[in-house]
């Protein structure tokens, strides 16, 4: 029979065991956003037991660091690891954190546009497998290695698939603003030059290994999605002057809606619900619902609503109904079948938006974190605190991840704890 002390060994060794569980089961179960707005880019994070109000002071500031330097990416999060970019001088940085705060590294990626006025890094970074990838707001797509940050390889897009075309023919007037996509081991990308609008590169070498054929327009500012409908794969964003599909598998255009935007600013990336598509756009524009036909060849507009005029701050759609801040500063609730108003906050502030645990976040040009309830027949804020942390503006869309709210504002980033007591 097994002794006393044989009984204190199998003790230990399950403390111990719990323990190492707790301590490494319980990253491992953290719930990761490796790319911009999300694991599938349409501002839902995956997340429970998140707190349903926060305290009048703000839900508590774990960390904070500086010395970001200039930009308006978010962050990414994968593996443990936390990721953005920034501008300081005329070069572009991207970083690498442990989710206590702590820099593990920073690496000079090259050269950043001017901005127009609002210089910046514009890229969040996508973390796929042993890599980190991004687009420069002077049209590099730019791999890096996520243990120490050295860059692997670099293409430049514009000058790739340009035509010979004059570069800064090929610029919107801010610069890329793109956030890349990883689709069937693909990095895809959108360069809006006279040989491809949209292409795909291997992850290892930067290779192509396919092209859209060019569609004479440039880049719109907007993030590329995969649309997985139906059977159906798609990818799916907006250029200059249109929406487009593409597919994933050899870069065929599956279908082309023209859609002009005031300045070409297109800088929300569509979302959808079975086959309608929903985009919107600042200046007053609105946004416009698209049906897709039943054999996925084409889309037709079912209705255009003005009220809704996201600028870049992002559309969030639940359940029949669509979300976001418009750019005369109130936060909409449309209905999704026929764009009718179906609620709405005045003087909200115009920013970004996401949805958690139930929950809307908001973080508009005024610095104002807020925490709503999205219910269609009468939204209302439920708390609200303010980031005074960094300098410039306050563009930079949150994330949640494993129960924690990160903000970035121009050099600095701030996570807060908003998980459930």
């Amino acid at each position: 029979m097994p002794n006393r002390s044989d009984f204190r060994t199998v003790s230990l060794a399950l403390r111990v065991a719990v323990l190492l569980y707790v301590g490494y089961g319980c990253h491992a179960l953290a719930v990761d956003s490796p790319e911009f707005r999300g694991p599938n880019r349409n501002g839902i994070f995956q997340e429970k037991n998140l707190m349903k109000s926060w305290p009048e002071a703000g839900p508590k500031m774990l960390w904070s660091v500086e010395g970001l330097g200039q930009g308006y990416a978010s962050v990414s999060i994968a593996d443990g690891r936390l990721y953005t970019t920034g501008k300081q001088g005329d070069q572009g940085y991207a970083f690498a954190y442990d989710l206590k705060g702590k820099q593990l590294w920073s690496s000079a990626y090259g050269r950043e546009h001017h901005g127009s006025g609002y210089p910046g890094t514009r890229t969040t970074p996508t973390v796929h497998g042993d890599k980190l990838f991004l687009v420069s707001s002077i049209g590099e797509v730019v791999a890096l290695n996520t243990a120490d940050g050295k860059v692997a390889w670099r293409v430049d897009m514009l000058e790739r698939f340009g035509g010979g075309a004059n570069r800064e023919s090929l610029y919107p007037r801010f610069g890329i603003a793109e956030s890349p996509l990883v689709v069937d081991n693909k990095v895809i990308c959108t360069p809006g030059g006279k040989e491809a609008v949209m292409a795909a590169l291997d992850p290892k070498t930067g290779k192509t290994l396919w092209k859209t054929k060019s569609i004479g327009d440039i880049s719109g500012y907007c993030t590329p999605r995969l649309y997985q409908e139906g059977g159906r794969r798609m990818i799916v964003t907006m250029t200059s002057g249109s929406m487009i599909a593409v597919d994933p598998a050899d870069g065929s255009l599956i279908w082309r809606q023209g859609y002009p935007a005031t300045y070409n600013i297109h800088a929300v990336s569509p979302v959808w619900q079975g086959p309608y598509i929903y985009v919107s756009d600042g200046y007053g524009q609105g946004g416009a619902c698209f049906k897709m036909a039943d054999n996925g060849k084409s889309v037709k507009q079912v209705w255009d609503e003005k009220t809704l005029d996201i600028h870049h701050g992002g559309t969030v759609l639940i359940n029949d109904y669509i979300y976001g801040a418009s750019n005369s500063k109130n936060l909409i609730c449309l209905k999704l079948n026929d764009g009718g108003v179906a609620s709405s906050i005045r003087r909200f502030g115009k920013g970004s938006l996401i949805h958690a645990d139930g929950l809307l976040i908001g973080y508009t040009e005024r610095g104002k974190v807020k925490l709503v309830d999205p219910n269609p027949n009468d939204m209302k804020v439920i708390s609200e605190f303010e980031l005074e942390l960094g300098s410039g503006q306050h563009w930079a869309h949150p994330v949640v991840s494993d129960g924690v709210l990160y903000i970035r504002r121009g050099k600095a980033m701030a996570a807060f704890d908003i998980r459930a007591k």
